[in-house]
């Protein structure tokens, strides 16, 4: 292996342990729930999921989940949580 593919082999490491560099601005993963998957998404700040809860509470636990994993790496509006 070459020095420079080292060099980038380390600094990913580096940047890896340092999640603040990392913000997500919008994505969708499939979260396979306890009941059926489901389809997740994060737009502009905003969460989508299509799960029933989600529909009538805008908050779930699969959204939930995720602002968790992805602590600090992601801007979602402000709530009061339960």
């Amino acid at each position: 292996m070459d020095y420079a593919m080292i060099g980038k082999i380390e600094k990913a490491k580096r940047y890896a342990e340092e999640r603040n560099r990392i913000e997500f601005t919008d994505f969708s993963v499939n979260f396979n729930g306890e009941n059926s998957t489901h389809t997740v998404t994060y737009k502009n700040g905003n969460w989508q999921c299509n799960c029933g809860f989600f529909q009538t509470r805008h908050v779930c636990s699969h959204t939930m989940a995720l602002e968790r994993i992805l602590d600090q790496m992601i801007h979602a509006p402000s709530r009061v949580e339960a």
